[in-house]
């Protein structure tokens, strides 16, 4: 069966889904920005607002074999990693970051993946994202790492002066998001149907940070949105996304966001997880 013909039946009543609450932006007449550290006096941290939508989220793992990057966004991959410890960073570098190239590599074909980035994630109730000292949160808001515009700067920052003879090529930012040491049962990660996404849906605000300002897509709401989730993900599964593409023709931005489980039991251990951040040229 061809990956369009499973991806696209029509949802059923007896199809595996929870209904999940996701928070999404809510466009404003302004350009939203966000502050990661404290702003300047008398400059608000962030001009954003948010509301909630119960929406369906589909258990994408009956068709997670024919997930595809190009065609969803998305791709689920069973991987063993070498690493024994993500938290310990030099064991994250040596052998996290060649291992997740290789694994880009062989599920785009892309000639060529650069690591450039990782975040580890341990959520910690009552504790603010960005928490100076402490593991970051959950992302908790429908996103997409980077836009038109900041895709192509995020590669002329990470390959200088290669930059410009790269994007003459196809490139691509995907990550890669593993739990660790435990399932993600968990506060799990809920990804778009790249194809269900207008571009309506994707508005672009700043992200500033000390020394240089970013640009991500925020996720507006609407019903036509297609949610998948991999329930239990596994330490030796991985979930890659695509959070850019410079190829039009596919699918080129995945809106994804940590949602809360409502069948989720009691007691179970908090999610702990490691977010690869790559970039894939393709000859």
């Amino acid at each position: 069966m061809s990956i369009e013909t499973l991806a696209d039946r029509p949802l059923t009543a007896e199809a595996s889904f929870v209904q999940g609450r996701l928070t999404f932006v809510t466009p404003g007449d302004d350009k939203p920005y966000s502050y990661t550290f404290e702003p300047p006096e008398g400059v608000p941290a962030s001009n954003i607002g948010y509301e909630a939508h119960v929406v369906r989220i589909e258990n994408a793992r009956p068709i997670a074999d024919f997930l595809s990057l190009d065609v969803h966004g998305l791709a689920v991959v069973r991987h063993r990693s070498a690493v024994r410890d993500f938290w310990d960073e030099a064991q994250t570098l040596a052998l996290g970051h060649p291992e997740t190239a290789r694994l880009v590599k062989d599920v785009t074909g892309a000639s060529r993946v650069v690591v450039y980035d990782h975040t580890l994630r341990r959520r910690n109730p009552g504790t603010a994202d960005r928490t100076p000292g402490v593991a970051r949160q959950p992302a908790t808001r429908a996103h997409v790492d980077q836009t038109v515009f900041s895709g192509p700067q995020r590669v002329r920052q990470i390959m200088g002066e290669q930059a410009e003879a790269l994007l003459r090529g196809r490139a691509a930012i995907i990550n890669v998001w593993r739990p660790i040491h435990h399932p993600a049962r968990d506060w799990p990660l809920a990804v778009a149907d790249a194809r269900s996404v207008a571009p309506r849906d994707l508005i672009a605000s700043d992200l500033i940070f000390p020394h240089r300002k970013g640009e991500i897509y925020l996720a507006r709401h609407d019903g036509a949105q297609r949610w998948l989730y991999v329930p239990d993900l596994t330490p030796e599964e991985a979930i890659l996304i695509k959070c850019w593409d410079s190829d039009e023709d596919v699918a080129r931005f995945a809106p994804h966001t940590a949602f809360e489980d409502p069948t989720t039991p009691p007691g179970t251990p908090q999610r702990e997880s490691i977010e690869f951040r790559t970039i894939a040229f393709f000859d």
